[in-house]
């Protein structure tokens, strides 16, 4: 029996809430199963390549530009030892309110509306954190969410669903400086630096060549 105890738990993926200014976590959302693939495109801020100055071929004006694509899926048949009376709503609302505005502040919005004020300030969103593994910890903004109910109860409760989410990584370059979002960003930069540090390097030999 002590081998199986010994045996450590998989790492689950997620996305935290943060409080900006605190930096305390306001929600834990865990991913109820580890996406079996992940799609990331990366797409660089290239200096002048619009205009084409060859004199600025080679410089960036910033960290590439960064999105993320998985599939996700929500089963309440897998959640057997928690009730689950209203199916998978609760675990869906709770992604879908990370592109939503809260009613109290939209009500709050229509009022100033309706009093005549000319500018409304829009909803600042809570920092969103897409964690895999302690390598990726990345401060996004939700860009796609596409959500399949497959199966559903006698209630037409869902108690399955495919989940499609697309994430776009908010760089030092989206986030003002010395924001807890582009901290963790420059944290994360740094942390590539340093895996491609570790990479062996190749010799010009194996590409058939003698020098550059």
């Amino acid at each position: 029996m002590t081998g199986y105890l010994d045996i450590p738990k998989p790492v689950r993926s997620g996305i935290v809430i943060v409080d900006p200014l605190r930096g305390t976590p306001q929600r834990v959302i865990v991913m109820q199963f580890n996406p079996e693939t992940l799609e990331r495109s990366l797409a660089p801020q290239a200096a002048g390549a619009e205009q084409g100055d060859r004199t600025e071929a080679l410089r960036l004006k910033g960290p590439a530009i960064e999105t993320w694509k998985f599939t996700a899926e929500i089963d309440a048949t897998d959640q057997l030892e928690v009730p689950a009376p209203q199916g998978i709503h609760p675990q869906l609302a709770t992604l879908e309110m990370l592109i939503n505005a809260p009613s109290a502040r939209i009500r709050a919005n229509q009022v100033l509306a309706e009093a005549g004020t000319l500018e409304i300030t829009p909803v600042e969103s809570p920092l969103t954190l897409f964690t895999w593994g302690g390598n990726r910890v990345l401060p996004v903004r939700l860009t796609e969410l596409a959500i399949t109910e497959d199966t559903f109860d006698v209630d037409l409760n869902p108690i399955r669903a495919i989940v499609n989410l697309g994430l776009r990584v908010l760089s030092s370059s989206d986030l003002p400086a010395g924001h807890r979002g582009a901290e963790l960003y420059l944290a994360h930069l740094a942390q590539k630096e340093r895996l491609a540090g570790a990479a062996a390097s190749g010799r010009l030999e194996t590409l058939g060549l003698t020098g550059i």
